[in-house]
């Protein structure tokens, strides 16, 4: 294994222990801001393929560890995949990965939680169709705003610029 792609899955590591240690204690009842500061960093940094896995990761520990519902796997995946692709579209721009984490958690998981929790409770009483959307979508502007910051001051650092170069020679060469 190259010593660019252990380096890669250290901060993969690295971003599921964030994700798994602060979101929890980082939480609003029914919203985790945190997952989505942490998708977006790791869009960013990451690329799409390993954001999704690193969110899918933490969701399942989170559900394991934590006890939380399916909604920590139906919120976070979409919004990690279009945070990476976001970034991506933009040409390296951080608001196109702020954006497709508000359209993929916000919008698009919170819509997936549905089915998936009429399934998972096995009951229809008291659940609507947009009943998370407002919590998922309000997370993912909390989260959005601060990863912003904190990619923006991020930015500044030596190796943050080194880390988001190597990785990018390395998504370049993997496609």
């Amino acid at each position: 294994m190259k010593t660019s792609q252990v380096q890669k899955l250290t901060l993969l590591a690295l971003m599921i222990a964030l994700d798994v240690v602060l979101s929890p204690i980082m939480r609003i009842e029914g919203m985790a801001p945190m997952s989505s500061v942490i998708n977006i960093i790791a869009g960013v940094l990451l690329g799409p393929a390993y954001a999704t896995g690193m969110a899918a990761s933490c969701g399942v520990l989170r559900m394991l560890l934590l006890g939380i519902p399916p909604l920590a796997l139906t919120g976070s995946v979409l919004g990690a995949l279009l945070a990476g692709w976001g970034y991506r579209l933009t040409g390296g721009q951080v608001w196109g990965s702020m954006v497709g984490e508000i359209i993929g958690t916000g919008i698009l998981g919170s819509l997936l939680s549905y089915p998936v929790m009429v399934w998972f409770t096995g009951s229809q009483q008291g659940l609507y169709w947009l009943i998370y959307t407002p919590r998922f979508v309000g997370a993912s502007f909390i989260g959005a705003a601060m990863a912003g910051f904190v990619l923006f001051k991020l930015k500044e650092t030596r190796v943050f610029k080194k880390a988001q170069t190597l990785f990018m020679e390395m998504t370049h060469k993997e496609a």
